[in-house]
């Protein structure tokens, strides 16, 4: 259900040898994949930045019981990797390795920006476009915007690993209402972003989950990036809910271990978004709940629960790992219009 697998496959043409690890990466301990990056002599390592997330939450410091001697590059993908993160992988895995966060896609198999270890690195930020990719950020017209300045990403030139369509899509009509439509002779990936003064790119989340509270467009992961660095928060998952003419933010929480959603740790994650991010990201509603929604390949569906929510019907339920979790999202009181 993930590109990532087939990528890999790529590395074998380089005659490199590719290392797989199937399991959880935190048992017995955080520190398997350190491990394994020591007994097979790694110079690539593979992550998502929730990896990166949960190794800094659990306070370990690889720079300080790992050699990591052949380790070059860190790749981080999977959602945006946070400015902690970057710093986290600096000061506590290594300060020479190259680390680079990439974004792509499963229907392209690759990536569209990503690092290059020419070029520095900044927090926060992926390098630039793959070779060969046109990328831009551009407004709700097709224009350029200027550095940082948010809007959509897309790709203003073909590309070899472009889907040639979809199956039983015989007129390509779900084809181009999915990637050419919104703008003529661009690929639109769906991404909302921003260019850089240094020339990287910011990946603020899926447009389709993007919030608008009062008509202005935030992304999901500014509030993530707030959230997630809290010791009582173990995930997090946002909305925008219809409300009352407009759209408030919805925050849903699971929490550590022993700890209780009350109003005083309410305050402090409005509080925290706040000053983080800016009072239009302040979530309206917290509210807990035991377990989140994701993909067989980990990720969060911020859409589907935003459906279950609003009351709609759920599709591709079946890409789930875990679809059950969605009805603790139904019929809450405290979302009822």
């Amino acid at each position: 259900g993930w590109m990532m697998w087939n990528w890999l496959l790529s590395g074998l043409a380089t005659d490199a040898t590719v290392v797989l690890y199937d399991g959880s990466p935190f048992q017995p301990d955080g520190s398997r994949l350190f491990d394994l990056a020591d007994e097979c002599d790694l110079t690539f390592l593979g992550v998502s930045a929730k990896f990166i997330d949960s190794v800094a939450a659990a306070g370990l410091r690889p720079v300080e019981t790992h050699a990591l001697e052949n380790l070059r590059t860190v790749c981080s993908t999977g959602s945006p990797l946070s400015h902690e993160g970057f710093a986290h992988v600096y000061a506590d895995w290594s300060p020479e390795v190259h680390l680079a966060s990439i974004s792509g896609g499963t229907d392209l198999c690759g990536c569209l920006v990503a690092g290059h270890p020419a070029g520095p690195v900044h927090a926060g930020q992926i390098q630039g476009p793959v070779l060969g990719m046109g990328m831009d950020v551009v407004d709700e017209d097709g224009a350029t915007t200027g550095p940082g300045v948010r809007g959509e990403l897309v790709c203003r030139t073909a590309f070899p690993s472009m889907p040639l369509g979809f199956w039983d899509d015989p007129g390509d009509e779900r084809y181009r209402a999915a990637y050419f439509d919104r703008f003529e002779g661009l690929w639109h990936q769906g991404d909302f972003a921003e260019r850089t003064p240094e020339g990287g790119f910011v990946i603020h989340g899926r447009s389709d989950a993007t919030l608008n509270p009062g008509g202005v467009r935030i992304g999901t992961a500014e509030i993530y990036r707030r959230v997630e660095h809290l010791d009582e928060i173990v995930e997090a998952l946002v909305i925008g809910q219809p409300w009352q003419g407009d759209v408030r933010v919805v925050l849903f929480v699971v929490t550590a271990d022993g700890v209780v959603l009350d109003d005083d740790l309410r305050d402090r994650i409005r509080a925290d978004v706040r000053m983080g991010a800016s009072p239009r990201h302040v979530p309206a509603v917290i509210l807990e709940v035991p377990e989140l929604p994701r993909t067989r390949s980990g990720k969060l569906v911020e859409l589907a629960v935003r459906a279950v929510v609003e009351g709609r019907p759920i599709t591709n339920v079946e890409a789930l790992a875990n679809p059950e979790t969605l009805d603790h999202f139904r019929d809450l009181p405290e979302l009822v219009p």
